[in-house]
């Protein structure tokens, strides 16, 4: 069995089981679940088909593919996310993707290779904006010095 934090498993009121997970990039916060069905995924209810630029889609279905046609054909995953923007979006997304996937399967291997393929993809990545400072412009960033 396979120790994960990040995601909960439960049953409906018809029996069905389910799983719920959640992943976060920069601001964007994703919850993920994932159920029986047979390969469907939605983004903010619309399909991951129509998600546009390209990039976007490849990264949320990343973790799909690298599961295979197995697991891919056998579950249907539905996928909230807000805040940040849409690349944050899609990074939050494959995380929640990938850790409801590997507590569906209940699979030591998916996990190992979700980390030797990206271990972003399981634990995040833990850079954050840095805050801005007092009497600047950004955080780095200073005023221009005039000396005349």
């Amino acid at each position: 069995m396979v120790d994960v934090r990040w995601a909960k498993e439960e049953t409906t009121k018809k029996g069905v089981r389910i799983v719920l997970a959640t992943g976060k990039r920069k601001r964007a916060i994703a919850r993920a679940v994932v159920y029986p069905g047979n390969g469907k995924v939605w983004i903010n209810g619309v399909p991951v088909e129509i998600l546009k630029p390209e990039i976007r889609r490849w990264r949320v279905l990343e973790p799909l593919m690298l599961a295979g046609e197995k697991v891919m054909n056998n579950v249907n995953i539905k996928v909230w996310v807000k805040g940040g923007g849409f690349m944050a979006q899609a990074e939050a997304a494959r995380m929640a993707i990938a850790r409801g996937l590997i507590k569906y399967t209940n699979s030591e291997e998916l996990k190992n290779l979700y980390e030797e393929h990206d271990r972003y993809m399981l634990s995040g990545d833990p850079r954050r904006t840095e805050p801005e400072k007092w009497m600047r412009y950004s955080a780095r960033r200073r005023r221009q010095k005039s000396y005349r």
